[in-house]
């Protein structure tokens, strides 16, 4: 029975905890010349334009011995009007599985609908979970446990932040969130993590009280891909939620330092941080490669 992924909903915690284990194994170089996808092609259908993403995936992909044939709908017949329910079952008698990079996450659930093979949510407008899963191992690698940790987020509640809160309550971390009022992630999203009781997900507005002796402070871009309008407003609003030396000082001396990067250096993360020696971000970036190679693994071989 087929698999997708397309929240961390998806994955149990043991699932998730197995995963990481993997993705470490993978980055040491354990079973470096198995090649399970030999002879496979694999699919990336990108509305949206990417660097990690696309690339992590390719070099995972070749890597696993598959082939990683990168799709833009304008280039397919969905540009011409053919349906998203057609083209997933046409795709599925070629391919062994399907990474989506869209706007509204409605495509990814249409197209999982109506496709036999993995869908894997590349990034969605409401959720990022392949990004998350690398935070995850990035987490690890470095603080050598996941659950109790206490992560701050700062900036605005976006796609990235939702499936933060859905990995707190799936691994058992501390999430605090500080964002200014409306711009608080997705409701829904927060009701069935906090519903299910296994972490503390809370949202403040001071951003110097969430990073309080936080183990990770984590930020991200203040305007997502498709949502310059208004730009210049909701940066305004954001401006002192800016990750920086002041801000950082109030976390452990350890803290470390993530975001999801593509960085707008100066608003919501100063050079100094970004560059400095609590920054992972490198890391966490790296770490997509070997987290997605896990991910594919699991749900494709």
């Amino acid at each position: 029975m087929k698999r997708d992924f397309l929240t961390l909903w998806d994955l149990s915690p043991e699932e998730i905890a197995g995963l990481l284990g993997r993705a470490i194994d993978l980055k040491r170089g354990k079973d470096s010349n198995a090649c399970p996808f030999l002879g496979r092609g694999i699919g990336l259908l990108f509305e949206k334009p990417s660097t990690r993403t696309r690339v992590s995936f390719e070099v995972g992909i070749y890597q696993l011995g598959g082939y990683a044939l990168t799709m833009n709908p304008a280039e397919l017949q969905l540009g011409r009007g053919e349906t998203l329910s057609d083209t997933a079952k046409t795709l599925s008698r070629y391919l062994s599985g399907i990474v989506i990079r869209t706007f509204a996450h409605s495509t990814l659930e249409r197209f999982a609908a109506s496709s036999s093979i993995p869908v894997i949510n590349g990034l969605s407008d409401l959720h990022h979970p392949c990004q998350v899963l690398a935070d995850l191992m990035t987490l690890l690698e470095k603080k050598g446990r996941v659950k109790g940790l206490k992560v701050a987020y700062v900036g605005d509640g976006n796609n990235v932040c939702n499936s933060l809160i859905e990995a707190a309550s799936r691994m058992e971390f501390n999430l605090t969130i500080a964002c200014p009022e409306g711009f608080e992630p997705d409701a829904d999203v927060l009701e069935r993590a906090r519903a299910a009781g296994k972490s503390e997900i809370v949202i403040i507005r001071d951003p110097r009280e969430a990073a309080g002796m936080a183990d990770a402070v984590y930020t991200d871009v203040w305007v997502s891909m498709g949502q310059e309008e208004h730009s210049e407003d909701k940066k305004k609003k954001l401006r002192d939620y800016q990750i920086n030396s002041r801000l950082l000082s109030c976390s452990k001396k350890d803290v470390v330092v993530l975001h999801c990067l593509p960085a707008h250096r100066g608003e919501e993360i100063t050079d100094e941080v970004m560059d400095g020696p609590n920054s992972v971000v490198f890391d966490q970036a790296e770490n997509r490669l070997h987290a997605q190679k896990a991910l594919l693994e699991m749900l494709m071989s």
